[in-house]
């Protein structure tokens, strides 16, 4: 790579200290460099340079203390725009199609995505491009698009080749248009966007929300080279494409996601605890000193330290801390520490364990696990259980092959339309009665059925519910913990329970005066978590349990 590459300089920076950014942030540029280093990925100075060109030449602020001057990108902007417009797949085109910017209030957002859809109206675009600035009001949704008005008309050459219509900008030369679009899906087919940009992402709520997103991004699909921007600050809504793109954007920073068209940009502080440290801030404020000045922050942090819904709502805005978001949870490589190990478990005979049961819904998979304690090293033994007749259907929509599942031994098919429990019940009799393994404890959800629960107490099964919820944060951190350390070994190289925890997530509830809390939740709607919610049962037996269990737990290990 070139040495006026933006990339590698801002991640030199990054690395020297010369800038300060968030851990995301960090570690998504160092998948970007180490893509292009090992050529997964090809990089075009002149495609980049176009953009960032184009952009600081023609485009204007049209509000603030800078209108109406001309956009001087910062180093960060010129970085982000590298990878957007610079970075290329095998085929010669653009790698990212999909670009998230979670980035705190006041550093330019608008400006700098209105700069973007000019470029793309006047240069990128082509002949017939369509850009579309979405927003869930046409208020939000007039921001950006009038942004991109104000700069045609600041120039001369572009106001002269521009029509403004009633519903948009048209020009005739090349056939394109830039319209604003409120929140409706109906309003929304039909559409061939070639640039769309949901503006403030996290204000789409609820499954409206994500249908919305869904149909932008489903028109984009005659598009050879289509992007979808998700300009936002955090926000309070729950349940909304904010946490969807979070979950996606961690996932692909983690290594556990499948997705190679999605760039996460996500300037979000590290430290909640730190959320009034202007040091801090600089991780979610990178134009802090440009687009807005230190000392308004000092003011907001001064307003905000007497109010605590002011607090809150600085958290959010200015810190991207959303007071309950989800996040991807375990890292690749800590999930890839546990997998690869073969052991029988005929060689834990006559061995202590403790038990986890999630029987999540009668339809849908059923999980138990076994957590064998040795020289250290917590040994997992998993095993999942299917409905018979929701065999194909799973398979269809999970996209896992549960048949081969089966036949590697991780899966049984357990009665027709619900798991039948007594399948679960034989397989713990059999881990006493004829491998002589014995739990000592089994943690069970508290929604189990009763009469599975009653059947093995009745077999003098010790077993005991657990709530599932955020009560399980220090369980969850010291899964993780022995994660990382390559403490916790499956056994049996067990790849449905690998894909669980790498489908896993956590629900974030944050709170300054101690640290956050979580809950194990899923990283999309179709995923699977049961066998991680099991082993949680039987990591809380642990903790409950250790003062009088721990010594036989150890198994004779020190």
């Amino acid at each position: 790579m070139s040495a006026d590459n933006w990339i590698l300089t801002y991640y030199q920076q990054i690395c020297d200290g010369s800038v300060t950014v968030g851990s995301w942030i960090r570690r998504w540029y160092e998948i970007v460099v180490h893509g292009l280093e090992a050529k997964r990925w090809t990089f075009d100075q002149k495609k980049a340079n176009s953009a960032i060109n184009f952009i600081e030449r023609y485009c204007h602020h049209h509000e603030g203390p800078l209108a109406p001057g001309l956009i001087k990108l910062e180093l960060w902007q010129k970085a982000f725009l590298s990878v957007v417009f610079g970075v290329m797949d095998p085929e010669g085109r653009r790698q990212f199609r999909e670009i998230i910017l979670i980035i705190g209030r006041k550093q330019g957002k608008t400006a700098i995505m209105s700069g973007i859809g000019c470029y793309h109206l006047f240069v990128d675009g082509g002949y017939g491009s369509r850009v579309y600035v979405c927003a869930p009001k046409l208020e939000q949704a007039r921001l950006c698009y009038e942004g991109i008005y104000q700069t045609i008309r600041k120039e001369p050459m572009m106001e002269r080749l521009t029509k403004r219509r009633r519903t948009d900008l048209y020009i005739e030369s090349n056939n394109s248009s830039a319209q604003p679009l409120a929140f409706s899906a109906k309003k929304s087919d039909g559409l061939n966007i070639s640039l769309g940009i949901l503006d403030e992402a996290a204000a789409f709520a609820g499954e409206p929300g994500l249908r919305q997103a869904e149909v932008v991004k489903s028109s984009q699909g005659a598009r050879p080279e289509p992007q979808l921007f998700y300009p936002t600050t955090a926000n309070f809504i729950d349940g909304g494409l904010y946490d969807e793109l979070m979950k996606r954007a961690t996932a692909v920073i983690n290594g556990t996601s499948k997705e190679t068209r999605l760039a996460p940009f996500l300037y979000m502080i590290d430290d909640v605890e730190k959320w009034n440290d202007i040091n801090e801030l600089r991780k979610s404020l990178p134009n802090l000193g440009v687009s807005v000045s230190v000392d308004y922050i000092l003011e907001e942090i001064a307003v905000a330290e007497g109010s605590l819904s002011k607090k809150s709502e600085f958290l959010t805005k200015y810190c991207n801390v959303k007071q309950n978001g989800s996040l991807a949870w375990l890292p690749a490589e800590a999930v890839r520490k546990a997998f690869g190990w073969k052991r029988e478990l005929t060689e834990f005979r006559n061995h202590y364990c403790l038990g986890g049961i999630d029987l999540s819904q009668t339809t849908d998979l059923t999980s138990a696990c076994i957590l064998i304690e040795k020289d250290g090293i917590i040994w997992i033994h998993s095993h999942f259980w299917l409905p018979g007749e929701r065999l194909n259907e799973a398979t269809q929509r999970d996209g896992i092959p549960y048949q081969l599942m089966i036949e590697r031994g991780f899966l049984s098919l357990s009665g027709n339309e619900f798991v039948d429990y007594k399948d679960v019940f034989s397989w713990f009799y059999r881990l006493v009665h004829e491998l002589k393994i014995y739990p000592l404890q089994i943690g069970y959800d508290r929604y189990s059925a009763q009469y599975l629960v009653q059947d093995l107490e009745k077999a003098n099964f010790h077993m005991e519910s657990v709530f599932q919820g955020y009560n399980l944060t220090g369980i969850e951190d010291t899964f993780e913990g022995m994660l990382r350390e390559g403490k916790i070994r499956d056994m049996d190289d067990n790849d449905l329970l690998k894909i669980h925890m790498m489908d896993s997530a956590q629900q974030i509830e944050s709170n300054t005066s101690a640290h956050s809390r979580k809950k194990l939740v899923k990283i999309s709607k179709y995923a699977h978590v049961d066998g991680v919610a099991a082993i949680l049962d039987a990591m809380c037996m642990r903790a409950n349990h250790w003062a009088e269990m721990g010594k036989r737990l150890m198994n004779g290990g020190g």
